[in-house]
């Protein structure tokens, strides 16, 4: 029997994320280009954004990022339209909460996005289906 070398096969290398600690260059929105908020995965790499100029759309979240960058709910992404399905568009990038802090300091995104959350509903927006309670109320009964 051949004699192990190394320290270890594939699973060791796979769990190593070099690039986790780099600073990435800030990427603004070009035509045909959309800010959204994601409000559900929907499954097989789908999700439901809602869109900053006020549009609810089907996205895809596109090959390259699939497996190697989670996209969860309240997430901001940058999306690609696409010029024959307008309730449709394509993942392209995602941001993380610094990003979206930064991108909405410049104006890029509205003062009423919520960025760190996973409630999904913008602030300025009334959820007939919100119902708060505060833990002492609870206690009196």
């Amino acid at each position: 029997m051949p004699k192990n070398k190394g320290k270890g096969g594939k699973n060791r290398k796979r769990g190593k994320n070099e690039n986790e600690e780099e600073k990435r260059e800030l990427v603004y929105k070009e035509d045909g280009q959309e800010y959204a908020q994601v409000v559900r995965m929907v499954g097989n790499g789908r999700l439901e954004a809602q869109c900053i100029d006020g549009k609810k759309r089907m996205c895809h979240i596109r090959g390259k990022m699939r497996k190697k960058v989670w996209v969860g709910n309240g997430d901001i992404v940058l999306l690609g339209l696409r010029d024959y399905q307008d309730e449709k568009a394509d993942v392209i990038l995602k941001y993380t909460a610094d990003e979206a802090r930064v991108l909405k300091q410049y104006g890029e995104l509205p003062e009423n996005i919520r960025i760190n959350d996973t409630d999904v509903v913008l602030e300025g927006e009334d959820n007939e289906n919100a119902e708060f309670f505060d833990f002492d109320d609870v206690a009196d009964i």
